[in-house]
């Protein structure tokens, strides 16, 4: 297999370490190690990893989205071994960071745990936004014929399943990124963390009925390829047929890392329609330092050196303080642009869904998507706020097809 770590980080991601702190505190005999960032009156978006994943991969969304005036609370998965492990373990953790409900972003095995967890704690989650997910794991099981002795196995033996699992190239160069920096968080995982998540993976069990109504959920899956079969994928799509659909193009196995751009519209799409308010007047500015480049992180972030500059929240497990201070915020009339922007991008995306249910009214609905596209560039053009950032924004707000 040629997947290979790699040995310096993005400059982006040395920016991020540099403002968000990471926490980690022990509750009971598990222990936590996550980001939280962004005003704390604000109901959080929660982030669970895959398999391959941990709190890191989804910086930029923690990055963007608490810019905007959104919590972002990113986690690992911590060392449970069975899926009510999982649940008591989660809701212990959410008690302790005084956090009660809760909306859940979950890729992969992170998905199919936010499930879990909102089918047997239904009070606590208010929506759901799944990607690259699935609704059982019996036929993970049935492909592992060493799925019985999986948490006895060698650590090299585990993190070769687990990377054979992720495609090799050849990709596009902001795929092949994700992959290199997901590969090389899955060289960071200790035996028992991987052997503990690909338990959950096979362990036979499926998602029951949710309380949850499917207008609460939205699903966002790539079109090109991913590790979780079409078939599993199919199913879940089956199981809320009602759910809000946001397919991204492209993307592989990592979307948030590979089109954070995308991802991060969406995810803001989902949040205001479930009637999250972004609160960016509580966002607090600081000087923005320059994250094209920087030097190569020498130590393991689960054990270096680097730990000992960890704030002391990180130490007692108190948590995180009050006075955070997020990459600087857009003035308010640049974040008046982006609601108008943000209200065109809902305007456009319900125009594609129902392109996508009906066929009688193309043509219509090509002038009217025309439109908004006009409407857009004319408000990208006119205001100063949006300076160079502005075609990038408008591009992305073009439906797939």
């Amino acid at each position: 297999m040629g997947i290979k770590g790699v040995s310096s980080a993005p400059g982006d991601f040395i920016y991020f370490k540099s403002q968000v702190p990471l926490h980690r505190i022990p509750i009971g005999t598990k222990q936590w190690r996550y980001y939280d960032f962004g005003p704390k009156v604000v109901p959080p978006l929660i982030c669970l990893p895959g398999i391959a994943g941990t709190a890191d991969v989804y910086y930029k969304q923690i990055m963007f989205l608490s810019m905007k005036g959104y919590r972002i609370i990113s986690v690992d998965i911590p060392r449970v071994w069975n899926h009510q492990e999982w649940i008591q373990a989660f809701e212990k953790f959410l008690d302790a960071i005084d956090v009660h409900h809760i909306h859940l972003y979950g890729t992969s095995l992170g998905g199919f745990l936010a499930q879990l967890f909102a089918q047997h704690r239904p009070r606590r989650v208010k929506s759901l936004i799944l990607s690259n997910s699935f609704i059982e794991t019996k036929s993970f099981s049935a492909a592992m014929p060493w799925a019985p002795i999986v948490s006895w196995a060698p650590s090299f033996l585990l993190k070769r399943y687990v990377l054979t699992g992720i495609r090799d190239g050849p990709h596009e160069p902001f795929i092949a990124d994700s992959v290199d920096f997901v590969v090389s968080q899955v060289e960071m995982l200790s035996r028992e963390d991987l052997a503990s998540r690909l338990t959950l993976t096979v362990d036979d069990a499926s998602i029951g009925p949710l309380l949850l109504p499917d207008s609460s959920i939205t699903i966002m899956d790539t079109n090109d390829y991913c590790a979780v079969p079409l078939q599993l994928k199919d199913q879940l799509n089956e199981r809320y047929s009602e759910a809000r659909r946001a397919y991204l193009k492209t993307g592989g196995d990592f979307p948030f890392l590979s089109r954070p751009d995308e991802v991060n519209l969406h995810l803001q799409l989902h949040l205001r329609r479930v009637g999250v308010e972004a609160r960016p007047d509580l966002v607090q500015v600081v000087p923005k330092a320059d994250s094209d480049s920087g030097p190569s992180e020498k130590k393991d972030e689960r054990g270096g050196d680097d730990d000992t500059h960890e704030d002391d929240n990180e130490r007692n497990g108190s948590s995180p303080s009050e006075n955070q201070t997020p990459p600087a915020p857009e003035s308010s009339e640049s974040h008046s642009i982006e609601d108008r922007l943000l209200d065109n991008a809902e305007a456009c995306y319900l125009a594609n869904e129902m392109l996508l249910s009906t066929h009688g009214e193309n043509k219509v609905l090509v002038a009217v998507l025309l439109l908004h596209y006009i409407q857009m560039i004319y408000v990208g053009c006119l205001m100063p706020g949006i300076k160079d950032a502005g075609s990038s924004h408008l591009l992305s707000f073009i439906p797939n097809w």
